[in-house]
């Protein structure tokens, strides 16, 4: 199943993003990334099979502590 899950985490510095980056994308299923800047830093993640939870927690242990599951939704094939 094809998941789309959004963290809220803040983007302080280039190096906090290439954290970010790496813990994302080193995830089991990860398809692809975005980020978005602005009153709420987040982080959306597609995938197939990715265990949002522990990359939340992983952003929490390696980041910032202030990271947050927004949710997880189900993307439909065709877009």
């Amino acid at each position: 199943m094809k998941q789309k899950i959004v963290i809220e985490v803040p983007l302080h510095c280039a190096k906090c993003k290439k954290k970010i980056l790496k813990i994302c994308t080193t995830a089991k299923g990860f398809m692809s990334l975005t980020t978005h800047r602005g009153e709420e830093d987040r982080v959306e993640i597609i995938g197939e099979g990715v265990d949002a939870a522990r990359i939340t927690q992983r952003l929490r242990e390696k980041v910032n502590k202030y990271a947050k599951l927004v949710r997880v939704t189900k993307v439909e094939e065709g877009h």
